[in-house]
Parts: structure tokens; C-alpha cells; sequence
């Protein structure tokens, strides 16, 4: 799941905006290899975490157990109505729009396309658990193998192109501030690292299953990500790699000829396939819990008697991912609030040296390195988010008061939820 989540898209188009913030061959493996090191701290601060608390719920619950429930709600308030949503409605529209590479698609029968791909996912869901992960997993070898042929073949057949890890024109100079730019994109293709510990509840074993996946699965992603890479500027000059749109199906048009283009754009589509299926999988587990913390309608947490799902909160996701696709407005939710995340996962680096200090709680796994990891995360968060706002402060704030506007309704609920039990 760890695997099959963060590789979707972003690997097949993001080299080329890090490659145009930092046009060096050196500078460009630095970016990758620190962007894989910082997921791994994450990695191991959730771990800890997911091995102190093994409910369904992830970010939520150890935000909400470490400081506040009124913070573990905003995070559950982003992620349902922006974050979480937005990123399926931003996947599944991505699966569409390689699938219009082969079949011509107007606009509106792309987006019904996209709303049926998010259903029969839902679907599959809701009938359980088992046969979710059994679809994560074979997707997610699938397109590993997939990557393993790309590596070979590129570096086989890239032989016998002239010239090798070519500059091109490109000048090799670059500020900090590009760099920084290029983290940031960087890490954004590392994407969903955090989500496997939403479904803690219905994994066996996961004090020990979801520290080992979260390592396991984060270092063979930064190794693909690297050999990925290391492919595209063996056969094309850097100058190339920085101007591509679509940077894998480049690669191989030149590998292959011009049908290495629907290669690619069938690579992807199984790609991003898989990943929309560990997210759709993932996120009810986390208002599962928020229903259960009465933080939600009570209705929303009810598991299935037969299939054992929380499909109520499955057929809600499904409703509100589906109306953001139709409507487009995941676009500007999406951008808007995205950055945000970065915010929670420092305060969860900083949660987790908060629960240290409590004596009853009992860990499974410790984060090696204590406590440099988490302090180092948490700095790469909160600089991340500076850098956003800096970069775009307009943008910025009103990803922020989107955010902040779920206050309000957590204290208007609460205080309804306290009147109702008192009376």
C-alpha cells in the first residue's frame, strides 16, 4: 500500500520541473536522494506512532491524542473536503486524460469516466477490506515490474543512443531558492507515504506490519524514483528533461520510436489506477474514527455487519470526490491547500516528542536517531510551508483560512453534541 500510493503520476512528469529549478545532473540526484531521506523521517515518526496506536485514524489520532481534538478534527476537515478528496479527484482525472490518448474523450465524457472509475474503486472497497488490499497489491506489482523494465530496457537500449548524461544547454547554475523549489516538488511526488496508517484497525499485526511497510516501502520508492531519473538523463540531455511536459513518454519516444508515447500513457493509467485505489481505500478509515470520537454523524462510523467496512464513510468520499470532479473545483481546492498538510506533519514530528513524556503509553517500535529525526522533519515541514507562503502569499492565506474555517464548526459541534448529551 505504502508503494502502490506514492507512485501514481508524479514520477512520469516531475523530474521536469526539478530538473528546470536545478539544471545539474548532481544537483537533480541530491534533490531526489534528500526528498527520499526526509519521507524516511516521516516514515519513522509514523511508524512510532502507528505502533503506540493501533486504532484506524493515522494523522488524525495522533494529532488528536498528543494536543488537541479540536486539531485532530482540522486535519480531518482538510482532508475531507480538499486534501484527501481533491488528490482522488485529481488522480482519477489524470487515469482520464492518458485514457484520451487512445480514445478521443470530450470534456464532460472524460469526467463521467473518472466519477465511474471512482465508484467501481469504492465498490471494491466496501465489500472489504481483503479485496482492496488484494487490488493495491497487485497493481502495485504490476507497475514495480513495470519501472524494473523501464530501468533495463532504458539503460540497455540508451547504449547505443550517441552521448550520455548530456547538459545540453543547460547552465548548471541555481540558487537556494530554486533548490528549495525543487524539494518541494520532490517531495510532493512522495505523496501519501502517511496513509497506511489510516486502516491500522484492520491490519494484522500493526505494531510490527506498518513501521516494516513504511521503511520498506518509502526505500524501494526513493530507489525507483533515483533509477528512474538516472534513465532519463542517460538518454536525454538535461536541457530536454527541463523543457518536457511529459518527460517518460519522451524517453521513450526515443527508446522505442513514436510508440513509446502509448506505452507510457498505458503505464501511467495503470499507475495512477492503483494509487487511486489505495486512497480511496485509506481515507474512511480516518472519518471512521472521527465518527467514532463523535466528530462526525455517528451514522458515518457504522461498520458493515457483513463485509466489515466502514462503508458509509466509503459511499461519503465516494459522493464528495465525485461532485469535485463533475464540478472541477478540486483544482483550486486542491492547489490552495495542499502545501497545508506539511503543516500537520510537523506537529505530528512534534507529537510524538509530546507523547514520549506520557508513561503509560507502550511502543512497539522507537524512531531511530531520537530525537534528530523528528526535530529534523519537523523543521523540513514548517519550512516547506514558509517557503509557500513566501513564494505565494495570496495563495497561501486562503489555503489557510479554508483550513482554519473548520474551528468554527468544530466548536459549533461540540458544544451541540455537549448540550444534546446533557439534556
Amino acid at each position: 500500500m505504502v508503494i502502490g500510493t506514492i507512485i501514481g503520476a508524479s514520477i512520469f512528469v516531475q523530474p521536469s520541473e526539478i530538473t528546470g529549478q536545478v539544471p545539474s545532473i548532481a544537483g537533480v540526484f541530491v534533490v531526489w536522494l534528500i526528498c527520499g531521506v526526509l519521507t524516511l523521517f516521516g516514515a519513522l515518526v509514523s511508524a512510532e506512532l502507528a505502533s503506540i496506536f493501533t486504532k484506524s485514524g493515522g494523522v488524525y489520532l495522533y494529532l488528536k491524542e498528543a494536543f488537541s481534538p479540536a486539531l485532530g478534527f482540522l486535519w480531518g476537515w482538510a482532508m475531507f473536503w480538499s486534501m484527501h478528496s481533491g488528490i482522488a479527484a485529481a488522480i482519477a482525472t489524470v487515469f482520464v486524460r492518458y485514457l484520451a490518448y487512445f480514445i478521443p474523450l470530450g470534456d464532460l465524457t472524460a469526467r463521467w469516466i473518472a466519477v465511474a472509475v471512482i465508484l467501481v474503486l469504492s465498490a471494491v472497497n466496501y465489500v472489504g477490506v481483503r479485496h482492496g488490499s488484494t487490488l493495491q497489491t497487485l497493481f502495485t506489482f504490476g507497475k514495480l515490474l513495470a519501472i524494473g523494465l523501464i530501468i533495463i530496457v532504458g539503460f540497455v537500449l540508451g547504449s547505443r543512443l550517441p552521448g550520455h548524461f548530456e547538459t545540453g544547454t543547460a547552465t548548471g547554475v541555481f540558487s537556494m531558492g530554486d533548490f528549495a523549489l525543487a524539494l518541494v516538488a520532490g517531495l510532493f511526488a512522495f505523496g501519501g507515504w502517511h496513509m497506511v496508517a489510516y486502516n491500522a484497525e484492520e491490519t494484522v499485526e500493526p505494531r510490527r506490519t506498518i513501521p516494516r511497510a513504511l521503511m520498506l516501502g518509502v526505500g524501494v520508492v526513493t530507489v525507483s524514483y533515483i533509477a528512474l531519473n538516472a534513465v532519463y538523463l542517460y538518454i536525454l540531455p538535461l536541457d530536454r528533461v527541463a523543457a518536457s511536459t511529459r518527460v517518460a513518454a519522451d524517453a521513450a519516444d526515443v527508446l522505442l520510436g513514436s510508440g513509446g508515447g502509448g506505452f507510457m500513457a498505458g503505464l501511467v493509467m495503470f499507475s495512477t489506477f492503483g494509487a487511486l485505489s489505495g486512497i480511496i481505500l485509506a481515507g474512511p478509515r480516518v472519518y471512521y474514527a472521527m465518527a467514532q470520537d463523535g466528530l462526525l454523524f455517528q451514522w458515518v462510523g457504522a461498520i458493515h455487519p457483513r463485509f466489515r467496512t466502514p462503508h458509509r464513510a466509503i459511499v461519503l468520499q465516494a459522493i464528495v470526490t465525485c461532485a469535485l470532479v463533475l464540478t472541477g473545483t478540486y483544482r483550486t481546492l486542491f492547489t490552495r491547500v495542499i502545501y497545508t498538510e506539511w503543516i500537520f506533519f510537523g506537529l505530528m514530528a512534534v507529537a510524538l516528542m509530546v507523547l514520549r513524556r506520557r508513561p503509560d503509553l507502550e511502543r512497539g517500535y522507537s524512531v531511530w536517531g531520537y530525537p534528530w529525526v523528528p526535530v529534523l522533519f519537523a523543521v523540513a515541514s514548517f519550512a516547506i510551508v514558509l517557503n509557500q507562503i513566501l513564494a505565494d502569499p495570496g495563495e497561501s492565506m486562503t489555503g489557510l483560512l479554508i483550513v482554519i474555517a473548520g474551528l468554527p464548526v468544530y466548536y459549533i459541534w461540540t458544544r451541540s453534541a455537549s448540550g444534546k448529551h446533557t439534556s
